[in-house]
């Protein structure tokens, strides 16, 4: 019944239409031909959607336009990933950057790394050249083996001490070169290459002592006594008329150890006057 009801007024409207149609048209109003033709093509898609109900006695449903809501969605959608995308291009770039940075401070910590060792290879060999024994402990004394010589290695560091606290020097002396000679891959060997170069400070062998200090301190050991021999051993330099190498072994103390002891930094700006270092 609805469909009857329904295609009585399309058919009257396509009666209507095609005697439009078929009134004669003044060809100058070509805009009514247009409008004419649009209408004539709407009557015939409804007649379509008319007849098709009919023929498959099933109502004509109109589905709601959901397209434009549709495609918004897949528009913020796209939105939301472009952001995403870039969000992560400016994360990776920023990895990429600290990256490089990364490598450009490791290499230029192993170039400082590199021209320090130098540093300390050049001290070494201006400071030994012709003036030390061979195995970089200095000339020693004469005579036979210290009475530490064949004890254990804590034993005989310890007599060694003992002995540069007495004040008896040559015991003492003779105690850490034996020790260095016998327990050098001790953990105690380069404190004993330490108070060795004292001994030897304290005779006046400041050639011997500058070697064995710089022995002591290779590697930059973080100890109580290690700030105190890079400065015996700056001290050692200017004995030996080595003014501009000790003013370079006092800037690595001060690098190496800024917090060194108050008594040790005071021996050091008297090192620097007696030097003439640069401000």
């Amino acid at each position: 019944m609805k469909l009857a009801r329904l295609a009585l007024p399309l058919a009257l409207a396509l009666v209507s239409t095609t005697a439009l149609a078929q009134t004669p048209i003044d060809p100058l109003d070509a805009r009514d031909a247009r409008r004419v033709d649009k209408m004539e093509q709407v009557v015939r898609e409804l007649r379509s959607i008319v007849f098709q109900g009919r023929d498959s006695g099933k109502p004509v449903v109109v589905q709601p336009a959901e397209t434009d809501y549709q495609l918004q969605e897949v528009s913020r959608r796209m939105a939301d990933l472009e952001q995403a995308v870039t969000r992560m291009n400016g994360e990776l770039e920023n990895a990429v950057r600290q990256a490089d940075l990364a490598k450009r401070d490791a290499e230029t910590l192993r170039a400082e790394n590199k021209a320090l060792n130098d540093r300390i290879a050049g001290l070494e060999s201006r400071a030994l050249a012709d003036t030390v024994a061979p195995d970089g402990l200095g000339g020693g004394l004469a005579g036979g083996p210290s009475p530490s010589a064949g004890l254990p290695a804590g034993e005989a560091f310890s007599q060694s001490r003992q002995a540069m606290l007495a004040g008896d020097y040559a015991a003492a002396e003779a105690g850490f070169r034996d020790f260095v000679d016998q327990h050098g891959d001790n953990a105690k060997a380069p404190e004993a290459r330490y108070w060795l170069g004292k001994t030897l400070s304290a005779r006046g062998a400041h050639a011997d002592a500058a070697g064995v200090y710089i022995a002591a301190i290779r590697g930059w050991p973080k100890t109580s006594w290690a700030p105190d021999a890079v400065l015996e051993l700056s001290r050692s330099l200017i004995a030996l008329k080595k003014p501009s190498d000790a003013c370079a072994t006092l800037a690595e103390l001060s690098k190496r150890y800024p917090n060194a002891p108050a008594g040790v930094q005071s021996r050091a700006a008297q090192a620097r006057g007696q030097a003439k270092c640069a401000a």
